[in-house]
């Protein structure tokens, strides 16, 4: 509600100067959230006997309760205020803010769109409608309204740049070029403010990502460089200009550029990969000079060395990795072995890294050191390390056997070593043994007891064991005080918890449990898509609109997240199974799932089947 709702005529004519100030306090009021002083001042209105009809105020003070969380007396003097004045563009407006509080969206366009019979013209509304309509994905309907306040505030940036969004959501990438170069052009002769702009920038990187997805990539080029002046988020610009160079032909000018990318950030891979593609190598050896030019420059950067390592094979594979993973080892870099996992899906590769790794465990036990030709003697922990990718490398191939004779020997070396105990029940978790993976966490767990990540690990195999409530009080450690656990994760949209107890309890066969646990898991990602409409407004008003963009394309695919996926087929599973062998009564008659349920469950379901036996007796007596 604006405050210019206090200068409209019906208001002026319907009631008199001190009726009217106190109006406009109500309104005031309201903007400023002081609800108690709103509601005092309605009811001075409404106390006069003139009055006590008046339509607007009594929609005012409903919206007013609203706010109080007096929700039924709130639709009830709305509703009450329509009545007594459905000319009201205010009553409208207010019912539509009502429906829209509930999250009833659709009543709520209704509402407005009956608020602009009345005033057509209505800034507010109109933009309180096109929230609504980008909410709902009204697309067609968005764009007649953004073009609406567009003709109402041709001066205002917010219309030309939410027509321009308008157009594009739809694909119409011309006219949504169109609309933002001829907004710049009404802004040539204005002052930009500050040589750098943030929000200038903005606007010129999204004209120009509309360009690359219209397939104007030579103009987009040109358009990037005509203007990098003003452009202040200078990473996205090289990397938009790396890419178009190479769509274009431009491979020297491409190489150029992300080899710029490459020394502003030298541990993003993709900017490698992309570099030696633009420089077209010819062969893996032209590839790998490449990447020794860039490792160079960057001596530190491990980067350039895993590309290296992915490409190479042979002798030439086994001097890499044999100096990457001694160095590693000797440092102690606990996600050794998640970096080099790729690696192991070429088999050759796969067996030099395992006889590398047996050749360093043979040497340090025996002389203290990686190979014989090596001076320094090393460290106990380089032993130490040895022995935990071993036992993982063996795991990746499931020879639990070997996994676990080395990490057992990794745990006799360094008792209060928490890594060990981390790779051993992962070793169980592999070979189907949970209780045995539960054992082996939990004693990691006890390790160090501020960790949350072990915390967190250390319940889901619980879960995955059936121990569900030995798991839930695992997590109450770092939950919430005075709530259950289960309250608090599912407050803090705790997914994975979710979704492993709705399998834990459909695995067990508590079908009911097993569905509300899938439907909280449903209903975060219902909030998500309610969380968006914020941003709405906020990112038209900041300019983050490539940002935005990439807002609304991700909550239209929001369900295909493997949370949500996760979560509904194990609904879907759980229905046909309900379908298939429906819960029958408790005295054993039918098909006998009774027996997996609860006593207090048997006893709801009894009391149930009696209820619906008396009424259906009824209804056969009358």
């Amino acid at each position: 509600i604006n405050a210019e709702y206090g200068e409209a005529p019906m208001m002026a004519k319907d009631l008199p100067p001190r009726e009217n100030t106190l109006f406009k306090r109500i309104l005031k009021c309201y903007e400023n959230k002081q609800y108690k002083s709103g509601l005092k001042h309605a009811r001075q209105i409404l106390s006069n006997s003139k009055y006590q009809e008046h339509g607007e105020t009594l929609a005012m003070m409903g919206l007013t309760l609203n706010c109080l969380g007096r929700k039924e007396e709130a639709y009830d003097n709305v509703k009450r205020g329509l009545r007594n004045n459905l000319q009201s563009h205010v009553c409208w407006h207010v019912f539509g803010l009502l429906q829209r509080s509930d999250k009833k969206y659709e009543e709520a366009i209704k509402c407005y769109r009956n608020a602009l019979r009345w005033d057509k013209e209505n800034l507010q509304i109109l933009r309180d409608l096109s929230l609504l309509q980008i909410q709902t994905r009204d697309l067609e309907g968005y764009k007649m309204t953004r073009h609406q306040l567009l003709m109402l505030r041709a001066n205002q940036r917010a219309g030309w740049v939410g027509y321009a969004i308008a157009n594009h959501i739809l694909d119409d990438n011309e006219d949504a070029l169109n609309v933002l170069q001829t907004f710049r052009k009404t802004q040539e002769g204005k002052p930009q403010g500050k040589p750098a702009d943030y929000e200038f920038s903005e606007l010129l990187l999204y004209e120009a990502s509309i360009m690359v997805e219209a397939g104007q990539h030579r103009e987009a080029l040109e358009h990037i460089y005509r203007n990098r002046e003003n452009i202040v988020d200078i990473q996205s610009l090289l990397e938009m200009a790396g890419e178009l160079h190479y769509k274009i032909g431009d491979y020297e000018d491409s190489a150029d550029v992300y080899e710029k990318l490459f020394l502003r950030n030298p541990e993003n891979l993709e900017y490698i990969e992309k570099f030696i593609r633009a420089s077209q190598p010819l062969n893996d050896e032209e590839s790998l000079s490449l990447c020794q030019r860039l490792q160079e420059m960057k001596p530190r950067s491990e980067a350039p060395l895993n590309f290296a390592l992915k490409h190479s094979t042979g002798d030439r594979f086994r001097s890499l990795v044999d100096g990457h993973l001694q160095k590693q080892l000797r440092k102690g870099v606990p996600p050794l072995f998640n970096i080099l996992k790729h690696l192991f899906q070429d088999r050759n590769k796969y067996e030099i890294i395992r006889d590398l790794l047996l050749g360093y465990y043979k040497c340090l036990e025996d002389s203290k050191k990686f190979t014989p030709d090596n001076e320094t003697t090393e460290l106990p922990t380089s032993y130490l390390h040895v022995m935990i990718f071993l036992a993982q490398l063996y795991d990746y191939r499931r020879d639990t056997k070997q996994a676990l004779f080395y990490i057992d020997r990794a745990i006799q070396h360094t008792p209060t070593y928490i890594d060990p105990y981390m790779v051993k029940s992962k070793i169980y978790k592999h070979a189907g043994n949970m209780k045995e993976a539960v054992f082996w966490i939990d004693e990691a767990r006890t390790l160090d007891l501020a960790d949350r990540y072990l915390n967190s690990k250390c319940a889901k195999y619980m879960l995955r064991a059936g121990m569900l409530d030995k798991a839930e009080e695992t997590c109450a450690f770092f939950t919430r005080e005075g709530q259950p656990a289960v309250e608090n994760l599912n407050e803090m949209q705790c997914m994975w918890f979710l979704t492993e107890s709705a399998r834990t309890y459909y695995s067990s066969k508590n079908w009911s449990k097993a569905l509300q646990k899938c439907h909280e898991v449903e209903k975060h990602f219902v909030d998500i898509v309610e969380d968006q409409f914020d941003f709405h407004p906020y990112s038209m008003r900041k300019m983050t609109l490539r940002a935005y963009i990439g807002l609304l394309r991700l909550e239209d695919s929001i369900r295909g997240h493997v949370f949500y996926n996760k979560a509904a087929e194990l609904a879907i599973r759980t229905y046909l199974h309900l379908y298939d062998k429906p819960l029958t009564d408790v005295n054993g008659h039918g098909n006998g799932e009774t027996d997996e349920l609860s006593e207090k469950e048997k006893k709801k379901l009894a009391s149930k089947k009696k209820r619906a036996a008396k009424k259906k007796q009824g209804q056969d007596t009358t």
